[in-house]
């Protein structure tokens, strides 16, 4: 019977000993999830889908200012009220939502220029270009959390579609 007390002895000690392995390994998981996620808040269903960055130039009419834009989606199934959410770049510019409610399973896209807004299109009224080809966009809720980020370093280009 004592084989058997220390048997079980051994079994126990080493699955707590897994358990406490395991566990110390959890958070380090997560946050290398997230950091693949593009720094995305993990509870968030409003993210950035897509950015289309200016291309050098002088051009600073609206069409070309309008070119410009960042892509903001609602992954969830629930319809969203944006006021107060912002979209800003790396030099600090930024963009406030003013009442904006965004459907479920639907997107926005943020222009630079100017424009009349719509259920699809926004627009912030600058006369100069936001989104530079090196440049990171980061979407705050209307309490400052930031819910997602997006970088890019001159590698990716969208274009209208």
């Amino acid at each position: 019977m004592s084989a058997s007390l220390a048997t079980r002895r051994f079994v126990a000690a080493f699955l707590a000993a897994g358990a406490l392995v395991g566990a110390a390994a959890l958070p380090a998981s997560a946050d290398d999830h997230r950091r693949d996620r593009d720094h995305r808040a993990p509870h968030s269903a409003i993210v950035i889908s897509d950015v289309q960055y200016g291309t050098a130039g002088r051009d600073r009419s609206d069409r070309a200012l309008n070119r410009e834009w960042v892509e903001v989606e609602n992954t969830g199934r629930k319809s969203v009220n944006l006021r107060g959410f912002t979209l800003t770049d790396r030099q600090g510019n930024r963009y406030r939502f003013g009442d904006f409610r965004l459907d479920g399973k639907s997107t926005v896209r943020v222009h630079t220029g100017q424009g009349r807004d719509t259920r699809r299109d926004v627009y912030q009224d600058r006369r100069h270009q936001i989104w530079d080809e090196r440049d990171t966009a980061t979407l705050r809720d209307n309490r400052g959390n930031v819910l997602d980020t997006d970088s890019w370093n001159g590698r990716r280009h969208h274009r209208n579609g």
